[in-house]
């Protein structure tokens, strides 16, 4: 770019600083800001364009547009060519604008006069905060020179709306990261909780983006990306003989932090006057906004890699996110955008919530907060970019919202929900000695899943009868390595001391889908859910079952040990995965090592290839337990990652609840003992329903049983399964209805 040109720029983006530094209200600043643009490009006309709610924009302020249109012009996204800037966060420069698709003329705003366009995005970090607009008479395409420094205009006036330099009055000038939001997520885990926002990898504020010393930023960016670089090379030395993918992220950091073409172009920005904080945001944005369009996962992967890059890169020269656990608010709740499972046991019990924007239902960090019974919302779009640390915040998630900076009106009456529940915990300890016996005298055993060793001290206050799932997975999955013998056989041994001669329920390495050993070769399947995992991978690859089947039987100790497989599809598999428990026996006893005085040996029915498994398969294994959450999406072929599918599959479904009956009966004449596993063994509606189709133990979270309990201490199961066969001959789809007819009546 020609020397006059960046030095053009340099002195507009120096009248800028003037500007934002001058002690006047936000529109005062708005309206200097267009004029100086516009004399400085030789335009008739720049106009800004803010958002006033997430899909309308409204003129904010204009030099050559009827002065009476600004505030009364709107916008909705996509609409005109304002519109499409912002929706598609791509820039239109065209010589006729009337003529270019999707031009809308404004009559009010005088523009009929004006022939060519020009509209950049202002946006920061993927999330959209207007359009700079210009406009003039003659037919003429804006050069390269002027786009980038429009380009790098809209920069400064993202960070300083972010700064709040535009506080005005009407909702498009409203204080940013203050007005109180509502964010529509899916629930992981629940429970309701409030607190104070903690991010996880805390946003910087870029406080100085105009900087008047070219050559003193370029030494301050080539000092950092030295270190940044540094940094990169000494994690790459960390990790070789390590996990590939590991290495390949990696080598991409590598290779992006030594791309020649990532710093001319932050240099360029430096040259055109930003400081060097301001040029490495603005490429970041370019970033961000880029992987919101791409459609191909490995580009979207690569340009996650440079953002996370970029991120560490801006701590390196602005010191900013140098915190630790140790600067946490009173009641955190973390908010991410992800977050793996080691790095959330280093939260551990502290955390009142959490709340990310990407996540899934069955991911390690689901399956972490639902063993410290912390309430978990998923895919919470754009909070990390809302949300400011210390900000008042509610979590809920029963129904997956999240209510940031609320009003009165949100928190009064999200505190009594709050008190309800507690007032409903004191109801449940009463009974909790007691047994979850219905009026009519059958008897529910209700025991608790849990997955740490931080899950068993509630084990005596929750009321369970013993342990029915333990999953064994978390301890490998968040180690960088395979997790040795000697430490399972340590750690299932301390589960055992524990639970004090209560039954515990170990399922074994349930890996695969979504649940990928981080020093394991991922392998790359179109339906990870339903490819190789659990039981599949342990058969085979059978070292690691061996070895972990050993570690549960020197963790017995000579004490009883129950054992299941999970993932089950057919009997040859259980047979086959039986032979390796045989194996491990006789090996332990050729030890000389004590065996378990009994052994129980299970299966988990998540198919439903597996209910209709040859009798004899029933009479071999030594018990069932239905694990609900895949069963039910495999039954109705509804992802449960796919928001748009697995809510409307009613667990309460005719269908399913006949299909289930079949388990039953089957179990029935074998003499097979048979659980229900999973998230609705938990909500008390579904659990009554399974018991009374004949469902006799039931496993769920420590804080559901008290609610579970309750209710089926006051309803006579009986009378609730004619109300199920009735709702099924009359034709009905769901029985729900007529489960919920009939409670109405009872209490």
């Amino acid at each position: 770019m020609a020397e006059r040109s960046e030095t053009e720029s340099r002195k507009l983006l120096g009248r800028l600083r003037e500007a934002m530094a001058e002690d006047s209200a936000g529109q005062a600043r708005l309206d200097k800001i267009v004029h100086l643009i516009a004399n400085s490009m030789g335009t008739e006309v720049c106009s800004i364009y803010l958002f006033r709610d997430e899909e309308t924009l409204e003129l904010c302020a204009t030099e050559g547009l009827n002065s009476e249109s600004v505030h009364q012009t709107r916008l909705r996204m996509g609409e005109g060519l304002v519109g499409r800037v912002a929706k598609y966060s791509r820039i239109i420069n065209t010589d006729n604008a009337p003529s270019t698709k999707g031009f809308r003329f404004m009559p009010e705003t005088g523009e009929e006069s004006f022939t060519s366009f020009c509209g950049v995005p202002i946006q920061r970090l993927g999330e959209k905060l207007g359009v700079l607009v210009v406009q003039s008479k003659d037919t003429r395409d804006y050069s390269a020179d002027e786009i980038y420094a429009l380009e790098v205009v809209a920069m400064v006036l993202a960070e300083m709306t972010e700064l709040g330099a535009f506080i005005g009055e009407g909702a498009a000038l409203s204080a940013r990261h203050q007005q109180s939001v509502m964010f529509k997520g899916a629930c992981a885990q629940e429970g309701a909780a409030e607190g104070n926002v903690w991010l996880h990898e805390p946003r910087v504020v870029v406080t100085n983006p105009i900087a008047d010393d070219p050559e003193a930023e370029l030494n301050r960016l080539n000092e950092a990306v030295d270190q940044l670089r540094i940094g990169v090379d000494r994690m790459l030395e960390g990790a070789q003989g390590g996990d590939k993918e590991q290495l390949q992220v990696l080598e991409t950091y590598r290779m992006f932090a030594n791309s020649k073409g990532w710093m001319r172009r932050m240099e360029q920005d430096i040259a055109q006057g930003l400081s060097a904080e301001a040029a490495v945001e603005k490429e970041q944005s370019t970033a961000r906004a880029r992987m919101s369009q791409a459609q191909d996962a490995y580009l979207r992967d690569r340009l996650h890699d440079l953002d996370d890059l970029s991120n560490r890169l801006l701590r390196i020269l602005t010191g900013q996110g140098q915190t630790s656990s140790a600067d946490l608010p009173a009641n955190p709740i973390l908010v991410a955008r992800n977050i793996g499972p080691a790095e959330l046991l280093e939260y551990g019990r502290g955390l009142k919530g959490i709340v990310l924007e990407e996540g899934s239902v069955g991911s390690h960090a689901t399956i972490v907060a639902r063993a410290l019974a912390i309430p978990l919302v998923i895919h919470a779009e754009r909070i990390t970019t809302e949300a400011l640390n210390g900000d008042q915040i509610m979590v809920d998630g029963d129904l997956g919202r999240v209510h940031l900076r609320p009003d009165e009106s949100i928190v009064t009456a999200f505190r009594d929900k709050i008190a309800m529940q507690a007032k409903a915990q004191e109801r449940y300890s009463s009974i909790r000695d007691k047994p979850a016996e219905t009026p009519d005298g059958a008897i529910v055993e209700l025991h608790m899943n849990a997955g740490l060793m931080a899950d068993l001290p509630s084990l005596p206050t929750s009321g369970a009868e013993g342990v029915g799932l333990f999953r064994t997975e978390l301890q490998f999955l968040i180690r960088n390595k395979m997790p040795q013998r000697t430490e399972l056989a340590a750690l299932y041994s301390r589960v055992m001391d524990a639970a004090g001669g209560m039954r515990v329920v170990f399922r074994t390495l349930d890996i695969g889908s979504d649940k990928v050993l981080p020093y394991m070769t991922p392998h790359d399947e179109p339906n990870p859910a339903m490819g190789w995992r659990a039981i599949r991978v342990g058969l085979d690859k059978p070292g690691v079952m061996r070895m972990q089947l050993q570690a549960l039987i020197r963790a017995a100790n000579g004490r009883a040990l129950t054992v299941m497989f999970p993932f089950v599809a057919q009997y040859e598999e259980y047979r086959a995965a039986k032979a390796e428990m045989d194996k491990a026996m006789e090996r332990e006893r050729i030890l000389g090592h004590p065996l378990p005085a009994s052994l129980e040996i299970g299966a988990m029915l998540e198919t439903p290839s597996l209910a209709f498994a040859p009798q004899q398969f029933f009479e071999d294994v030594g018990f069932l337990s239905i694990g609900g959450n895949d069963l039910k999406q495999f039954f109705f072929a509804a992802d449960r990652e796919n928001e748009r599918v697995r809510r409307r599959y009613d667990t309460l479904n005719v269908s399913f609840l006949t299909f289930l009956e079949g388990i039953v009966e089957r179990c029935h004449v074998t003499n097979t003992p048979l659980s229900f596993c999973g998230e609705d063994a938990g909500r008390p509606i579904e659990a009554l329903c399974l018991a009374a189709i004949g469902m006799r133990t039931l496993s769920m979270r420590p804080a559901s049983i008290g609610p579970v309990k309750s209710l089926l201490r006051r309803t006579n199961l009986s009378e609730l399964k004619e109300v199920i066969h009735a709702a099924r001959e009359h034709g009905e789809q769901s029985v729900r209805p007529a489960v919920m007819d009939f409670l109405r009546t009872q209490s």
